[in-house]
């Protein structure tokens, strides 16, 4: 058996996992002995090797291929090239007359009927992410780890577009607000999702609509990461640019603001990388929401 202080030697922390010095040693094996693997496949054979296992069952491809990444960069190891040399996803959507400005929508959002979230298929996608390379102050960037995106409508009017994924690793009045110690944040912060894009596209005028929309999202989205991954989230988070945006449709639709950040990104354990000021919004799916983030 290893000992704990083997265990902990060379450890380093990659998307919310302790790799081992041990564990860190086992992935250069494992490109040693297949040296035919692509990142894909190397993902793969690192979660089998690991354990590295969602919920559902599935293996943790995506966040083994980030953390894998990571680990080239830091010089732990040396990856294949990627297949289709994108520089790990920052080439940028093709802009068409998809995502062009429409007829202007000028109506209160009671006015528009019933709202419909599409959820984004594979044959959505590129709009999905066309509108918000055009629309959006924060441009197109593949959201991390697991993830739902929808489009809005009203009868033949696109409305909207906005996604969630991966929560931040650790925020301090987050943290604070749910109570829970490191330990407990590392074993459930799946049970957190952040909204990393909203996107009311600039033709649409509908007083109330944003925070409409967030409300319908809200309801929404448990049953659709339960149907995709096979457990539900009970609480959202969202971070909003205070040099920008006041927040107001994120309080309208009761989100709570608990504080702001540090001016750090979510990933950013090392203060390399200064960001703008965020308020922190957080929405909470349940009343026990507290107790299933603490739970053992």
């Amino acid at each position: 058996m290893t000992s704990p202080k083997a265990q902990t030697e060379g450890a380093r922390r990659y998307c919310g996992r302790l790799f081992s010095g041990e564990e860190i040693f086992g992935i250069r094996r494992i490109l040693v002995e297949h040296p035919s693997y692509n990142r894909v496949t190397l993902s793969r054979a690192v979660c089998d090797a690991i354990g590295w296992i969602k919920p559902d069952g599935h293996r943790k491809e995506m966040s083994c291929r980030v953390a894998m990444l990571r680990m080239h960069r830091d010089g732990l190891i040396i990856l294949p090239p990627p297949l289709k040399g994108n520089g790990n996803g920052r080439t940028r959507p093709t802009l068409t007359f998809a995502s062009l400005p429409q007829s202007p929508v000028l109506l209160p959002a009671g006015a528009l009927g019933e709202l419909e979230l599409r959820r984004v298929t594979p044959r959505d996608s590129s709009l999905w992410n066309e509108l918000i390379e055009r629309h959006h102050y924060l441009g197109y960037k593949p959201l991390p780890g697991a993830q739902i995106r929808y489009l809005v409508f009203a009868g033949p009017h696109l409305l909207a577009a906005l996604g969630f994924g991966a929560s931040a690793w650790k925020v301090a009045p987050r943290d604070k607000f749910i109570g829970w110690s490191d330990h407990e944040r590392v074993r459930n912060l799946n049970l957190v999702v952040n909204n990393a894009r909203f996107l009311i596209l600039p033709w649409i005028t509908s007083h109330n609509l944003a925070s409409r929309i967030l409300g319908a999202a809200a309801k929404r989205l448990g049953q659709d990461w339960q149907d995709s991954y096979g457990y539900r989230p009970v609480l959202l988070e969202t971070f909003v640019d205070k040099a920008r945006f006041r927040g107001t449709c994120y309080r309208a639709a009761n989100w709570i603001c608990v504080g702001s950040t540090q001016g750090r990104g979510k990933l950013d354990r090392y203060k390399r990388c200064p960001l703008p000021v965020k308020d922190i919004f957080l929405y909470p799916l349940n009343q026990d929401f507290r107790r299933a983030l603490r739970a053992a």
